[in-house]
């Protein structure tokens, strides 16, 4: 059995895919890395909101970020993103 630390830290980051908002917006930076504005217009939300909800995903090491100029573009940090959100995408259409 894994320290009850990390089981914490592991319930802890299944807490951020709670929500359908940072699913969304994951999903979105699976296809392509994009900037606050592109991610706001393409789910119909403020960038205030999307704002938000990448600060919880940076602060769990979901998604990370660059700077180009002042554009700032956000994508997944690494491919375990992208499979957590595939392998729940699988399991839930059988």
């Amino acid at each position: 059995m894994p320290e009850e630390e990390l089981l914490y830290d592991l319930a802890e980051l299944y807490k951020i895919f709670g929500d359908s908002t940072r699913i969304r917006i994951l999903y979105a930076l699976s296809e392509n890395e994009m900037c606050v504005n592109y991610i706001a217009e393409k789910l119909s939300m403020t960038m205030s909101a999307i704002s938000h909800q990448l600060r919880i995903l940076k602060q769990a090491r979901l998604v990370k970020y660059r700077k180009e100029g002042k554009a700032v573009f956000y994508a997944l940090s690494d491919d375990h993103v992208k499979s957590i959100i595939e392998m729940g995408m699988e399991h839930i259409c059988e």
